[in-house]
């Protein structure tokens, strides 16, 4: 028997989340994570930069334009204006709205068939949901990623690729690289959006139940979704920086005629030569803005998300 939104939750930790149709949560997630990628787009900024900065140079051996958080942050509205904090906003919010209409319309699917109601069924519908947002949503992080490297001679950190839109950039790198090359990177994008959906999914999830029994909270208010986020985003981060930094790197690397990467030749390669050519704390260069930037956009979607499936509900997910 499904349960009520009165009744006690299960021990499964989704009994409690409402079902509603795969379709509308394609909608729901794009539109959750568009609107917490607006606010968040400046920190994924400052992260890029210095997660490119002293690429494959032993630390200590390079100078540093971006020193910590607040630092950084000024350095941007230095060397690009205010709005050089929004640089790649446009391709970040295509990536949000292609990768996570894959990754939540998967997600329902899953939460539908009862898959999600075994034993680490929330982890894996999230990972697999996740890798196919990742993949479908390639082409525009590979694009955010190598307009926001984008700087002024003198803070420029990685390559820079000199693109002058997101249509530009696509039309260059469709040009020199063919379809393939809108694609490049995807091996170290899918890996890290595995494990930090898989993360937030099932934390989120988990989190939320658990505040639910312990009533702690009015079970229908927000603050019971903002718990959840903010619980999530600490296992995302923890487990998706080093990811993260591989995926920034393979993304903004130049690149030779064939379209082969000059730097590494994929995810295994990147993290082998980061590991001995700069430290292992390497694998977590911009943790406080990741943390910043993740925390705040996992806790903003999942409680967009949550509160717009409310509206939408059909019920709960039914029980096993």
């Amino acid at each position: 028997m499904p349960l009520t939104r009165a009744q006690p939750a299960a021990s499964k930790e989704h009994t409690d989340m409402e079902t509603v149709a795969p379709a509308v949560d394609l909608v729901l997630g794009a539109s959750a994570c568009c609107l917490a990628c607006i606010f968040t787009n400046p920190l994924e900024v400052v992260k890029t930069r210095l997660q490119l900065q002293g690429e494959l140079q032993p630390p200590g051996t390079y100078p540093q334009p971006y020193r910590g958080f607040v630092a950084s942050v000024a350095a941007v509205a230095r060397a690009d204006g205010l709005s050089g904090l929004q640089k790649g906003l446009t391709a970040s919010l295509l990536y949000q709205g292609l990768m996570n209409s894959v990754r939540f319309y998967c997600y329902s699917l899953a939460c539908q068939a009862g898959l999600t109601q075994h034993p680490g069924g929330t982890v894996v519908a999230g990972a697999v949901a996740g890798a196919l947002g990742a993949f479908v949503g390639s082409p525009a992080y590979l694009i955010k990623t190598q307009l926001q490297a984008q700087t002024v001679a003198a803070m420029a950190v990685g390559h820079q690729h000199h693109h002058q839109s997101v249509l530009g950039a696509m039309e260059t790198i469709w040009r020199q690289q063919g379809l393939a090359g809108l694609w490049r990177g995807v091996g170290g994008a899918v890996p890290r959006v595995m494990v930090g959906s898989a993360a937030q999914l099932a934390t989120f999830a988990s989190a939320k139940a658990w505040v639910q029994e312990r009533q702690w909270l009015p079970e229908d208010s927000w603050l019971v979704a903002l718990a959840g986020g903010m619980i999530s985003s600490v296992a995302v981060v923890a487990v998706m920086t080093p990811f993260d930094v591989v995926s920034t790197r393979l993304y903004n690397q130049p690149v030779d005629g064939a379209g082969r990467g000059r730097l590494y030749r994929g995810l295994a390669d990147c993290l082998v030569k980061i590991w001995r050519q700069e430290g292992p704390l390497a694998l977590y260069k911009g943790l406080g803005p990741a943390y910043l930037r993740l925390g705040p956009h996992t806790i903003l979607s999942m409680l967009f998300w949550d509160e717009l499936r409310k509206l939408f509900s059909q019920g709960p997910c039914p029980s096993t």
